[in-house]
């Protein structure tokens, strides 16, 4: 008489592969979630660097004051720049970017909502942008977007962690 073969799994290999499969569930869901808020992050961080790029090249190209603003409605400057922002030139809306996702909280550090690029390319001010979560809890990863006063723009990767 031969042995019989079998083939598959026993109920025991299978819990043993489920409970395993679960315990590494476990561990990279967390890593998912940091991954997927610094990409959050970063992209917002870079849209508002392109905008800043944007207003000060159009500034340049037209030889004219080119306004990048917070906007509620994305037309006109007004509101806060979580609500999103614009870039203008007098009645011409150039650009609109959209609200940040949400959860998400921007701020500039002097409370100013509107920056303006002369023709020469420069801003009035220097300018500094927290880009931070705030809910559903505050994570340790931040982005400031920095402006000096040449209009030139750069993103610092911070974990201070203090979103309001």
């Amino acid at each position: 008489m031969s042995p019989r073969t079998s083939s598959g799994f026993t109920l025991v290999e299978m819990l043993v592969a489920l409970a395993i499969a679960a315990i590494l569930l476990a561990i990279a869901v967390p890593s998912y979630s940091g991954s997927q808020l610094n990409s959050q992050l970063r992209a917002s961080a870079n849209e508002l660097i392109g905008s800043i790029n944007l207003a000060r090249s159009e500034a340049i190209k037209r030889g004219a004051t080119v306004t990048l603003c917070a906007s509620s409605d994305g037309e006109n400057c007004g509101g806060t720049w979580n609500q999103g922002w614009v870039v203008r030139r007098n009645d011409d809306l150039l650009h609109s970017a959209s609200a940040l996702p949400a959860g998400f909280h921007l701020t500039e550090s002097s409370g100013t909502t509107t920056l303006l690029f002369q023709s020469t390319g420069v801003d009035a001010t220097a300018a500094n942008f927290t880009l931070c979560r705030s809910t559903p809890s505050a994570g340790n990863q931040e982005r400031v977007v920095s402006m000096d006063a040449t209009g030139r723009a750069f993103v610092t990767r911070t974990t201070t962690g203090s979103c309001s």
